[in-house]
């Protein structure tokens, strides 16, 4: 897909789930019946534009009460979203998953595609998506670990409510300034790098990743026509080799492999996956 067709599909669904732009004139966070909604990417629920909720501090906020709660609605929701897109909801849904790719368009002067021990950082965020995001808050009541630690969308959200309403910036305490270290460190790491975030901390593209492989939306690659060449793996930002394989748990479905491919044999698959027994049936 044409990256101009991408952001702008990224830009309006940023806006989309932001709706309620006086919140950011006001300071004021929108307590309407939408925000009852699960949205598919990392949008914080603080964030003053947002009309909706964000699945991880709702799965998170569901097992940390003081009464355990098993959270089906939110679990329920992020299997859908991921049974039916995979990863394609990083690429093209998820407003922090824009602001990296903005930040990636700066001009820098050597852009850090890959390094040793890179696909072993990679793992990190499942480590976060089970201690931070169910581990802690499940131990240890009361606490989102994942939201009050270390999630960067909240922190935005949190300086944007605070450019508000000036009156917050007198209750945030160590902790946010933590945040704003991790915060700012995202922010320059995402003009070296591209997605960071998503590549190395986001537990949602964990929750997301094994769903590549058989979601509705997926990515396909015919071998017959593959010249290896080698200009799919080249383009990849998540450094995938497309070509192996298409659906590789760290594919967001940006489309930018299928653009430069000189033998069109990359493509996007719809619809539920047809296995190779069923295939070896209807050529009898």
């Amino acid at each position: 897909m044409d990256n101009k067709k991408r952001l702008a599909i990224q830009g309006v669904a940023a806006l989309i789930q932001n709706a309620d732009f006086k919140g950011f004139f006001t300071g004021q966070i929108y307590h309407g019946t939408l925000k009852n909604v699960c949205v598919p990417g990392l949008n914080c629920y603080s964030c003053p534009g947002a009309v909706g909720a964000c699945p991880i501090g709702s799965l998170q906020n569901s097992i940390s009460g003081m009464t355990f709660r098993f959270p089906y609605y939110v679990l329920g929701l992020l299997i859908f979203f991921g049974a039916l897109l995979g990863r394609a909801v990083c690429g093209f849904l998820c407003p922090f998953g824009l602001l990296q790719d903005l930040l990636n368009r700066i001009p820098f002067v050597k852009k850090i595609c890959t390094f040793k021990g890179d696909r072993k950082l990679r793992r990190l965020k499942y480590a976060v998506l089970v201690v931070l995001v169910i581990g802690v808050p499940v131990f240890v009541k009361l606490t989102p670990a994942f939201c009050k630690y270390l999630c960067p969308s909240g922190t935005l959200s949190g300086i944007l409510l605070s450019l508000s309403d000036t009156r917050l910036f007198s209750v945030l305490g160590s902790i946010f300034a933590w945040k704003v270290i991790v915060l700012i460190a995202v922010i320059v790491l995402s003009v070296m790098i591209y997605r960071p975030f998503c590549k190395y901390l986001c537990p949602l593209g964990a929750f997301y990743a094994p769903f590549n492989k058989v979601a509705a939306v997926r990515m396909a690659c015919d071998s017959k026509n593959c010249v290896d060449c080698g200009a799919c793996a080249e383009v990849c930002g998540m450094g995938v080799d497309p070509s192996e394989d298409p659906n590789d748990l760290e594919c967001i479905r940006c489309g930018a492999c299928i653009k430069v491919c000189p033998a069109k044999a990359l493509s996007y698959e719809f619809g539920l996956k047809i296995t190779k027994a069923a295939s070896s049936e209807d050529e009898r």
